[in-house]
């Protein structure tokens, strides 16, 4: 892997970066390098091995990105299911950015800004800053609440394969500033490594909704980590619909800065097939008066497998912090592996702090109960499991999105 990477990071940097931002990138692939692929001896991967994945799925990765090369966008995979600004990556390249729906003076759009540090031993953060062409920045400025979602589409073609690709965004959202963001993820090549990572600066008052939705089948490898800094009475809202592809890790870190600061998250995994899926969120209390809710529920069927840690941190001068964390799984069979890790990390006295997970079975006696009102066993199974998932969908606080996703999960009444 040593030789492979630095070929290709040569090939696709040394020719149109400057000599300082290829030496800044090279000390970000040799940390790579040093620490590899994560893999179980990390308490963090320790039911998720990365390096194994990888080699079983995709055998040996090319890093190499020809970034020069256009891409053509095939319209098909855009929504028209309403009104949108969408930015678009190929291959792991913006071609198309568009807020046309949005007053242009509101909003600034900055190429090549400086790599996001993040005070985490992550290899993975170390490969997308060696790897990643372009970091761009998107301002919104004070007081300016976007009137349309910004969705994000994430599509690769059939010319890649067996190819890492790296990514990075980073958002400014000002004082008393909102946006709405959708990552959309649609590709038509198979066995590739995704590592995107997101970073959010949310200023006082300023409110952000992400929704994440993988949902369409593919033999893709993907690690997603989303930073999330916040001041004041903002708050910010994660939903995730983890399904489609072979491997997915999602990570939230949180940061809840100043005081009144609140983070949601609420995911969802619907899992069959042996696809295997993460969730894993720190979300951390470091001031008096934030809040944290999150609810992660999980559908699994087949040899599937799915796992959630969850952490909430409070520091000592976070007084009055109201935490809550719950993950609920379905197993559908006897092959299905469901693993949860819910942490507190507690050292204020004056909280509200509780967390929980339970897994099992569907009820039987409610199937017997709905067969008798006249359903059959398939319809009974899954009017339960729609009923479990919806209960996560229905925090979604965005009606529009709710009925989006709900129309892609097939719940549309």
């Amino acid at each position: 892997m040593e030789n492979r990477a630095k070929t290709d990071f040569g090939k696709t940097f040394k020719d149109h970066l400057s000599k300082d931002d290829v030496n800044t990138k090279e000390k970000y692939l040799n940390n790579f390098l040093k620490k590899g692929f994560p893999s179980r001896k990390l308490e963090n991967w320790k039911f998720s091995d990365l390096n194994q994945i990888i080699r079983n799925n995709i055998g040996e990765l090319n890093f190499y990105n020809n970034f020069s090369n256009k891409n053509d966008l095939d319209s098909s995979i855009l929504t028209n299911k309403f009104e949108h600004n969408k930015i678009v990556f190929i291959n792991g390249k913006i071609e198309q950015i568009d807020f046309s729906s949005e007053d242009q003076k509101q909003i600034d759009i900055e190429k090549n800004r400086k790599i996001k540090i993040i005070k985490e031993e992550n290899s993975l953060l170390d490969l997308n800053n060696a790897f990643n062409d372009n970091n761009y920045l998107v301002r919104i400025k004070s007081n300016y609440k976007l009137k349309k979602p910004l969705i994000v589409y994430h599509t690769t073609n059939k010319k890649l394969k067996s190819t890492n690709i790296n990514l990075q965004l980073n958002f400014l959202l000002e004082k008393n500033s909102s946006l709405r963001i959708i990552d959309i993820f649609n590709e038509k090549s198979e066995k590739n490594f995704i590592n995107i990572f997101y970073n959010f600066d949310l200023k006082k008052d300023a409110i952000l909704k992400n929704y994440k939705i993988d949902y369409l089948k593919n033999n893709n490898i993907k690690y997603f980590y989303n930073n999330i800094d916040q001041d004041a009475n903002s708050i910010s809202e994660t939903f995730i619909l983890s399904s489609g592809s072979k491997f997915i890790k999602n990570e939230i870190n949180c940061n809840l800065k100043d005081k009144y600061s609140s983070a949601f998250v609420n995911g969802i995994f619907s899992l069959e097939d042996q696809n295997h899926h993460e969730i894993r969120t720190t979300v951390k209390h470091l001031n008096e008066n934030t809040k944290s809710y999150q609810l992660i529920k999980s559908v699994l069927n087949d040899k599937s497998k799915a796992v959630y840690q969850g952490k909430i941190y409070v520091d000592s001068i976070a007084q009055k912090t109201d935490g809550y964390q719950l993950s609920k799984a379905v197993l559908l069979n006897e092959d299905t592996e469901f693993n949860a890790k819910p942490e507190l990390e507690i050292y204020a006295d004056d909280v509200k702090c509780s967390h929980g997970s339970a897994s099992g079975s569907l009820n039987e006696n409610s199937i017997f109960y709905l067969r008798s009102r006249g359903l059959n066993y398939k319809e009974a199974k899954n009017l339960l499991i729609k009923g479990f998932l919806l209960d996560v969908i229905d925090k979604i606080t965005d009606e529009e999105i709710k009925n989006f996703i709900k129309d892609t999960m097939g719940f549309k009444e």
